[in-house]
């Protein structure tokens, strides 16, 4: 527990005097109804997971900031083995909520791997990953890029300068193989993204094989984020696609070369979330929206004054119970910078993004998005209807819970109406930030996924080792 959280006595009579003190003001504007009457939280007492990433941010900052302590909430962080036992530990109540990939709240709901009704409340943040290869296959990459006037490669790095790689492997007869976290990790589905775009294909999955490596020129498998650089290092993987600190760390230790960040291959992609069971969400609402208050605040915290508070961050994520990771290798993409090739040192401002660009707000076509390339690798073994991606995405993905703690907060005086997208119907314009120029409409999701030049598309299923329809 942080030194900041108090007993559940003194915080009862610190809300309680809040509530007297606010009583007695003259003025009868919303502000002071709001401090008066604080949530009557159903449960004060909560154990939240989370895999020990930079992006876990928003959690140990609304715990460390006293946002949580704000909200009446007694919290406790704990970290997880890996993006499986996570969720395993939130559908069997063992964790009250958790820091989750986009994906996960998405696939157990349609039952991909596990079957659970998972929802979120709140995006955690964008951007925040990268591709990493190794120093041997780097060196053979550079053969085939182009360079600017400092003798550096130009960015962003097309997957084409890795096929060649791949084909010379293959001619010797040997696999290349990388790693991504979890198979409906925002990772798997950025590395297929990047590997497709660059004409080198990712594989398929189906229900008999979920290897996700059925027709597959690049073998991509599950590996726990802080275990990537070492099992890159004894060579069982070529390369790997994972959240920070671990690309910089690649860095640090000179075994490897991050060669794109995940905003040069979708601008502002949605990364993690808050997820907790429906039901829990049901039996707890007002914990709920305690929870989602206290998280915006710590992303507002941590994208205050373009980024003035992220030294500090950078200290508190170093610890032990967060990220325990060297602060050098936290700050180097933290604060705005991103290290490729060493001494390639180049400014990524918008690398960890936690409250610009409307980032908490659990957006359908966000949702939609992930689902679309599920269906794109075969995860989803049929084809489905616009309506039915629509419906999927209002499962899972709650803005109505984020509106009313963003009007709370409003209402408090602890943020502006204009931080967010009050009135949006849940879905994005069309997005044209992908490096392959294909443009996203999220109400279109088949359109979408037919105007891929790689993957399913229509009617198309996978059938053994062959794709048919």
């Amino acid at each position: 527990m942080s030194n900041r959280s108090f007993t559940l006595s003194r915080r009862r009579f610190l809300l309680s005097a809040a509530a007297i003190g606010a009583a007695t003001l003259a003025s009868t504007s919303v502000v002071s109804k709001a401090l008066a009457a604080p949530l009557k939280l159903e449960k004060d007492v909560v154990k939240l997971g989370f895999i020990k990433l930079t992006d876990m941010a928003p959690l140990a900052i609304a715990l460390e900031k006293g946002f949580f302590d704000d909200e009446g909430l007694q919290v406790s962080l704990e970290a997880q083995a890996n993006w499986k036992v996570l969720l395993d530990r939130v559908i069997t109540g063992e964790l009250d909520g958790s820091h989750m990939l986009a994906g996960q709240p998405i696939g157990a709901t349609i039952g991909f791997g596990t079957q659970a009704e998972v929802i979120t409340p709140l995006s955690m943040d964008l951007n925040g990953n990268g591709i990493t290869v190794s120093n041997a296959i780097w060196a053979e990459m550079k053969k085939h890029l182009k360079t600017g006037a400092d003798g550096k490669p130009e960015h962003p790095i097309s997957a084409a300068a890795l096929k060649p790689v791949i084909d010379g492997l293959k001619a010797e007869g040997k696999s290349f193989k990388m790693g991504m976290v979890f198979p409906v990790s925002t990772h798997n589905y950025e590395l297929r993204y990047w590997l497709a775009a660059g004409g080198v294909h990712p594989g398929f999955y189906s229900a008999e094989n979920v290897s996700g490596q059925i027709l597959a020129e690049a073998l991509l498998s599950v590996t726990p984020p802080p275990q990537m650089p070492a099992t890159m290092e004894a060579g069982t993987i070529m390369g790997y696609c994972v959240g920070e600190p671990w690309n910089q760390a690649a860095v640090f230790k000179g075994i490897g070369v991050p060669v794109i960040t995940d905003d040069e291959i979708w601008k502002n992609n949605p990364e993690k979330v808050f997820g907790v069971t429906k039901k829990w969400a049901e039996e707890n609402p007002n914990t709920l929206l305690a929870i989602t208050k206290a998280m915006i605040r710590a992303c507002m915290w941590l994208d205050e004054g373009d980024g003035k508070n992220r030294a500090e961050a950078v200290k508190i994520l170093s610890k032990s119970e967060y990220v325990g990771a060297d602060p050098q290798v936290i700050a180097n993409s933290m604060t705005g910078t991103f290290e490729y090739e060493k001494g390639d040192k180049r400014p990524v401002p918008d690398f960890n993004v936690f409250f610009k660009y409307f980032a908490t707000y659990p957006f359908y076509s966000d949702a939609v998005w992930y689902l679309t390339q599920m269906r794109r690798w075969g995860q989803i073994g049929e084809a489905k209807t616009d309506a039915w991606y629509d419906e999927t995405a209002k499962k899972v993905y709650r803005p109505d819970i984020y509106v009313k703690a963003a009007e709370l907060l409003v209402a408090e005086g602890k943020a502006k109406k204009e931080d967010f997208p009050f009135g949006s119907d849940g879905y994005k314009p069309v997005d044209n930030g992908f490096m392959d120029k294909v443009p996203y409409d999220g109400k279109k999701p088949n359109a979408y996924i037919d105007s891929l030049k790689i993957g399913l598309k229509g009617a198309q299923k996978v059938v053994g080792n062959a794709v048919e329809g």
